[in-house]
């Protein structure tokens, strides 16, 4: 940590807190990096998750046209609003990500900053007088998607990141892409393909809204306290159309749970003790014969592809 951001939280009084997972990254080659690699362009709204000190924060606001900043530490925000005062275009929101209601607070956050631009530009042009609240009401239209970024605590980062992907998935809201410091396995979990042994519930998700890359590792010396593993940054790139067609997205991720909530048995034992399906045994061999998967094959075997092709045929049995 640099002398600068030490004498911050001192006067502040500052104390990191074990149950918020807080790690904050002051390297400010690394910081680069992953703003750059959020590619954040002057039209962008971002949204970025545990702001911490604001470090991250102040680089994303200098590419982007507004930033919201979801702090849950109370204690960090007078901290970020003196760290970050430099800034016109960062909305501080202290506040529990997983407990808001997300799209609204996104419709708000992106409607407010349309609104300021309509009246400005209307007050250049001199027709302040002209404007109605329908004209400066760009609600009434889709908004623009918005570009998450974050650096999540270990404890809670797929449950974010799931709904990240699931809210956005089913409409609540619009995004590009999500671009988040993760535990290195999980960034792994994120990437890999049927058959390794981080393949699971996980990968499949990510790889059905979006197209995961790794874009760079991150030793655990680079944050303050350091963590006991390292870390990498993740780009996942949304899909305008996942790359497979399932006739039910819900049965088909029913399914892939039913397949890993117990790794070590065949898919057919798994579909028929999880799934929630009254198929029997025999019904499910007859199903996994049909799409030309063998009788003793598990889970971890199957692609994203294969997984959409059994829910397919479950779906067509099911009508």
């Amino acid at each position: 940590m640099n002398v600068a951001a030490k004498h911050v939280l001192d006067r502040h009084g500052f104390h990191f807190q074990k149950k918020y997972g807080q790690n904050f990254l002051f390297d400010i080659n690394l910081l680069d990096d992953i703003a750059a690699s959020a590619s954040v362009g002057r039209q962008d709204f971002v949204v970025e998750i545990g702001p911490g000190m604001g470090s991250l924060t102040a680089r994303l606001a200098q590419r982007a046209k507004k930033v919201l900043a979801i702090e849950i530490d109370g204690n960090l925000i007078p901290i970020l609003k003196e760290t970050l005062a430099d800034y016109d275009n960062i909305e501080i929101l202290h506040a529990d990500v997983m407990k808001i209601d997300l799209a609204q607070v996104i419709r708000e956050f992106i409607g407010q900053s349309e609104r300021e631009t309509i009246e400005k530009k209307a007050r250049k042009e001199q027709i302040i007088d002209e404007i109605t609240d329908a004209t400066c009401d760009p609600t009434r239209e889709a908004l623009p998607p918005v570009k998450f970024v974050a650096n999540l605590p270990y404890y809670i980062t797929t449950p974010i990141i799931m709904r990240l992907l699931e809210e956005g998935g089913a409409g609540a809201f619009s995004y590009d892409s999500i671009t988040v410091m993760v535990q290195k396995e999980v960034a792994e979990r994120m990437v890999c393909g049927p058959g390794s042994k981080d393949y699971g519930a996980l990968s499949l998700a990510v790889q059905y809204y979006t197209k995961p890359q790794i874009v760079r590792e991150v030793p655990a010396e680079s944050f303050y306290p350091p963590p006991k593993v390292d870390s990498a940054v993740v780009h996942l790139a949304h899909y305008d159309k996942p790359p497979v067609e399932a006739a039910d997205e819900r049965l088909l991720f029913a399914l892939i749970r039913a397949s890993f909530n117990q790794r070590r048995k065949t898919l057919i034992n798994g579909l028929f003790n999880g799934s929630g399906l009254a198929f029997s045994k025999e019904e499910y061999a007859d199903i996994l014969q049909t799409c030309g998967f063998p009788a003793d094959i598990r889970g971890e075997k199957l692609s994203l592809a294969d997984f959409a092709a059994l829910t397919n045929e479950i779906y067509r049995r099911k009508a």
